[in-house]
C-alpha cells in the first residue's frame, strides 16, 4: 500500500537532531511513522560504523546485524552509485526479485527477523554520503514506483540539514579543541577513518620525531604504539559494549617518560550523525605537573560547569552526598546532575563513572606506577564498597 510520505516532520525531526545530537534517534522514529516503515535508520555507506541512529522497532535485528558481521557483508552498500546519481535506491536496482529470493543477505539475515524490503534516501554531507534506510517486513511489501519518487523528493530537501548538521559538527568540534587548549590539555581530533581533523596548540607543540602525523594520521615513532593506537581506535568506533575511553596507550619518546594517549568518544559534544568528528585523542604529558582540570570533562563529555564539577568532585572516588555538600547543592540536585553525566559518559554506576574520570587523571601528573594513581584506585574501590553502584537509582 502506497504512503504518502510527511516531508515536514521529516524534516523537522532532522533539524531538531541536527542541532540536539540526543534526538537523533526519535527522529529516525519520526522517519519510521512519516514513511509507513517498520524502521528506519542513517548509516554512512563509505563508513561502516555500528554506532547509528536507528529506530526502536530496529534494535535487536541491528545486534545481530553488528554481531553477526552483516555490517560488512550487507547487500545494499552496493546501491551506492544509483543513490549518488538518483537520491533514492532499492533492492530493485541491484537485484531480481529471483535472486532476492536465493540470497544469503535477504534469506538468512532478513527472513528470520520478518524484513526483506527497503529503500535508501541520500543525505549529502560534504565528502560523505550517508543514507536514510527505510525498512519494510515482507507482508509489507516494497515499496512502490510513486513512494521511490517521494522519497527522491525528500533527499533534495534533506540536503539543507546535512549542511547545517555538518557544520555545527565542526563548530563542537573546534569549541573541544578551544575548551582542551584552555586547560592545557593536549587534543587531536578524529573521523570515523581516524583520520585527523584537528590538533589544538597543546598537542601541536608536542609534535617532532616522537610523535607525527603521517598521511592524515597521528602516528608514533613507535610501531607498536601506533599499532595500539590504530586497535584502540577500532575498538573504540566498531564495537558498541566498549567504555566512553581507553585505556592509556604509551607513547614512547626519545627523551623522558613517554606520553600517554587517550582515546574518548565525543558523544556528548561533537557528535551528531552527519557530524565529521567521531573520536578524540588526550594526550598527557607525564612531566607535566598539572591535571585536566573540570574544562577538559567538559570538552570531552559535553558537560555543563555545574555537572562537571560534580565530575571534578566524584573523579576522586567522593560519596555523592558529600560531593554535593562541599559544591553547596541539595542531595537531589547533584542526583539529577549525575543521571546527565551518566547519560553523557556512557556510564551507568558510579564506580564506572570514577573509573573513567580517573583514567583521564592518573597519567597526568605522575606515571603509572607513581602514588597517584595508587591513590585513585584506592578511593575508587572503597567508592565501589559503600554501596554507590546504585546512585542514583
Amino acid at each position: 500500500m502506497s504512503a504518502r510520505v510527511d516531508f515536514a516532520a521529516i524534516g523537522a525531526a532532522f533539524s531538531q537532531a541536527a542541532v540536539d545530537p540526543t534526538r537523533w534517534n526519535s527522529a529516525m522514529e519520526v522517519a519510521q511513522r512519516a514513511t509507513g516503515s517498520a524502521g528506519a535508520l542513517l548509516f554512512n555507506i563509505r563508513g561502516h560504523l555500528p554506532g547509528i541512529p536507528h529506530s526502536s522497532s530496529m534494535e535487536s535485528s541491528f545486534d545481530v546485524y553488528v554481531r553477526d558481521g552483516w555490517i560488512n557483508r550487507d547487500e545494499r552498500y552496493r546501491l551506492a552509485p544509483f543513490l549518488v546519481r538518483n537520491g533514492v535506491s532499492s533492492e530493485f536496482d541491484l537485484l531480481t526479485p529471483e535472486q532476492i529470493a536465493k540470497h544469503p543477505y535477504y534469506q538468512e539475515f532478513l527472513a528470520p527477523l520478518g524484513l526483506r524490503w527497503c529503500a535508501l534516501v541520500k543525505v549529502a554531507a560534504g565528502d560523505d554520503l550517508w543514507s536514510l534506510s527505510l525498512q519494510r517486513t515482507i507482508e509489507q511489501g516494497p515499496f512502490l514506483p510513486e513512494e521511490i519518487q517521494q522519497l527522491a523528493e525528500l533527499s533534495s530537501r534533506l540536503g539543507s540539514v546535512a549542511a547545517l548538521a555538518r557544520a555545527l559538527g565542526f563548530a563542537r568540534a573546534e569549541g573541544a579543541l578551544d575548551a582542551f587548549s584552555t586547560s592545557g590539555t593536549a587534543a587531536v581530533m578524529l573521523d570515523q577513518r581516524g583520520q585527523v581533523l584537528g590538533v589544538n596548540s597543546t598537542a601541536d607543540q608536542l609534535m617532532g620525531r616522537d610523535l607525527q602525523i603521517t598521511s592524515g594520521r597521528l602516528t608514533s615513532r613507535d610501531r607498536n604504539a601506533t599499532d595500539a593506537l590504530d586497535r584502540a581506535l577500532q575498538a573504540l568506533l566498531w564495537r558498541q559494549a566498549v567504555p566512553a575511553t581507553t585505556r592509556p596507550i604509551p607513547l614512547p619518546r626519545t627523551k623522558g617518560r613517554p606520553l600517554f594517549a587517550y582515546l574518548l568518544r565525543l558523544s556528548g559534544v561533537t557528535y551528531n550523525a552527519l557530524a565529521p568528528c567521531q573520536a578524540v585523542v588526550v594526550i598527557v604529558d607525564p612531566e607535566q605537573s598539572s591535571q585536566p582540570p573540570e574544562v577538559a570533562f567538559q570538552a570531552c563529555f559535553g558537560l555543563t560547569p555545574a555537572e562537571a564539577k560534580l565530575a571534578r568532585e566524584l573523579s576522586s572516588g567522593e560519596e555523592l552526598a558529600i560531593a554535593a555538600d562541599r559544591l553547596g547543592v541539595c542531595y537531589e540536585t547533584a542526583r539529577s546532575r549525575l543521571k546527565a553525566i551518566f547519560a553523557k559518559t556512557g556510564t551507568h554506576r558510579q564506580p564506572e563513572l570514577v573509573a573513567l574520570f580517573s583514567h583521564l587523571l592518573q597519567g597526568s601528573a605522575h606515571p603509572p606506577a607513581f602514588r597517584g594513581k595508587r591513590i585513585l584506585q584506592q578511593k575508587a574501590y572503597h567508592a565501589a564498597n559503600r554501596g554507590l553502584a546504585n546512585e542514583p537509582a
